[in-house]
């Protein structure tokens, strides 16, 4: 069902993620040069390529929750030849007059990104950017570009009140080995709505006597059963193309992992249309990777495939050294184009891939999982854990 401004409907759906077991091809920040969608532009002068791409209110840190509707644009401008630290200025159309509206340096990726805002009035506003002269590089202004795309989102969800609104369901209320979580399954008791954030939780199943084995490949140990909040809008809401995004404080500890992704309608099997996409999944503060992944999961014939990597260099992507994914409020987001899938934080672009793009529609899940392999890791003295969820949004773009 693709919904306009939708917030009411849904039943319990219980397909869960993707085995572990599955072949997997290591993706890149830069894995596609795609064309990325409207609204953004090309421009090519003197020996100079910029391109201009606006984005909606996907930028919003902070350490407590806040209103969606004050969070920040994101408009990226990408210059070749990559010359670091270039100077380029983000200008407002007002009038017939340009209006400086920030500065931002050229980085190594190429890119200038800058925080901004999507509407004035309830009116799109138009943007363009100009790099300054440069260790022999002519001044050049790109062509504009506006954020008419942006303005007013399909979907809001702010977690108002102290109930989870009806578009989300609870899914994989079953333990399953099938799904690498014979110790967990998902619950209502792990999901509290208060104070503007919807928490998910491991916790321990008090209705459970006994203990559960959970093995890795490498050893295995007795722990408490567990519950997790596993939630989705699998018939309450689903789109195809545009972007979804999610203010998300994460977990602090390993044994778990926090996830924002996706399924198509129909789920995820040979022949389907769509795939798993995993906007965002978190594994801790301590992990030796950085704890950040994104993928898609799709399927070549039988075999099932995972595409991504984790997020390298990932304490790049916050604000400063007292910041963290633990500490602090961070807005994850996807751009779903019919040729490519591009993830950010805060507005700066993580993982780009053309390898396998859904063509079918997508629901959107939060959960917050203890699968065997992991929640070994985790004694149970340490539970409960949580990550909080301070609002997702979705803008779509549909496509012909």
């Amino acid at each position: 069902m693709s919904a306009r401004r939708v917030l009411v409907g849904s039943v319990a759906a219980l397909i869960l993620p993707a085995s572990l077991l599955m072949t997997t091809e290591i993706g890149s920040a830069n894995d596609d040069a795609a064309a990325t969608s409207t609204p953004s532009v090309l421009t090519k002068k003197a020996g100079q390529k910029i391109s201009l791409e606006v984005l909606p209110q996907i930028v919003q840190q902070g350490k407590r929750p806040a209103s969606a509707d004050k969070a920040k644009g994101s408009v990226i401008a990408t210059l070749k030849p990559v010359k670091v630290g270039r100077t380029v200025t983000l200008e407002v159309q007002q009038g017939t007059k340009w209006k400086k509206a920030g500065t931002a340096k050229q980085e190594r990726s190429g890119k200038a990104y800058f925080r901004a805002n999507v509407s004035k009035g309830g009116l799109p506003l138009t943007y363009r950017v100009t790099a300054n002269k440069f260790k022999g590089l002519k001044k050049v202004s790109s062509k504009s570009a506006d954020t008419a795309a942006w303005v007013t989102p399909t979907f809001t969800d702010e977690f108002s009140g102290s109930t989870l609104n009806p578009v989300w369901s609870m899914r994989g209320q079953d333990y399953e080995a099938q799904s690498k979580r014979v110790c967990s399954k998902g619950s209502p008791d792990a999901v509290k709505v208060g104070g503007g954030t919807v928490r998910l939780s491991v916790i321990k199943d008090k209705s459970r006597k006994g203990k559960c084995k959970a093995a890795s490949r490498k050893k295995s140990k007795k722990i408490s059963y567990r519950l997790n909040g596993h939630i989705g809008t699998a018939q309450g809401f689903s789109f195809r193309y545009g972007v979804a995004a999610a203010r998300i404080k994460m977990q602090k500890s390993r044994g778990q992992h926090a996830s924002f992704w996706s399924q198509p309608v129909g789920e995820n099997q040979p022949g389907s249309a769509g795939h798993e996409i995993d906007i965002i999944e978190y594994f801790g503060d301590k992990h030796p990777q950085g704890g950040l992944t994104s993928f898609i999961h799709w399927y070549k014939g039988k075999r099932l495939i995972k595409t991504g990597s984790w997020i390298k260099n990932s304490e790049s992507f916050l604000k400063n050294k007292k910041d963290g994914w633990s500490k602090n409020y961070h807005v994850f987001s996807v751009k779903w184009t019919p040729k490519s899938i591009t993830t950010y934080i805060d507005g700066k672009e993580t993982w780009r891939t053309s390898a396998r793009v859904s063509k079918a529609q997508q629901y959107l899940i939060l959960s917050m999982l203890a699968s065997d392999y992991e929640a070994l890791e985790m004694p149970d003295k340490k539970l409960p854990q949580s990550m909080n969820v301070d609002w997702v949004r979705v803008w779509e773009t549909p496509q012909p």
